[in-house]
């Protein structure tokens, strides 16, 4: 069993890891850019270094960098090719939707967090997530609605909703 943790090493070893595996340097699983996405929605950081401003343009003043790539986020509002998203925290800001991937992953939050090889509360524990790792989201299906699969540093399993920030409290992921 392995534990997953936020030191900048390990999390750079495991997001090389998920980069090589699913092919990062690419396309995104939904192209961030279309517009009339249903708005709120998650999305991600296609990169680290993307300035967060308080209006929609670069003539407003940058009041947070986000540095970390795959962060998940939310999209509160939409004006031309500007993004007003919100993090984990509660902070808010517009990016352009250029810096945004449809490629889904979410956040573990709250405290360490056993990840188990099916959504039910008896199954094996198969690793342990500490908050604020970041993972690739797989689903959330229909039948399991509390549930979503998570893959972190390449093992697959379950958390809870509630153990995680990155999806809507009633969506169905991937949609059809």
């Amino acid at each position: 069993m392995e534990i997953y943790r936020m030191g900048r090493r390990r999390w750079m070893v495991c997001l090389t890891v998920s980069l090589w595996q699913y092919g990062a340097i690419g396309t995104a699983v939904a192209d961030e850019e279309q517009p009339h996405l249903p708005v709120p929605r998650y999305v991600s950081m296609r990169h680290g270094d993307i300035n967060l401003r308080v209006g929609p343009g670069t003539r407003y003043p940058v009041a947070w960098i986000f540095t970390k790539q795959n962060l998940p986020v939310e999209i509160v509002q939409e004006f031309e090719n500007w993004r007003k998203i919100r993090d984990v925290d509660g902070t808010e800001g517009w990016v352009t939707a250029a810096a945004l991937q449809g490629r889904r992953f979410v956040l573990v939050t709250q405290s360490m967090r056993a990840l188990l090889s099916a959504p039910s509360d008896g199954s094996p524990v198969v690793a342990r997530a500490e908050p604020g790792v970041i993972g690739k989201l797989k689903k959330c299906p229909a039948e399991a609605p509390e549930w979503c699969e998570v893959e972190l540093g390449g093992t697959t399993g379950w958390l809870r909703r509630t153990e995680i920030w990155g999806v809507l409290p009633q969506e169905i992921y991937p949609t059809s």
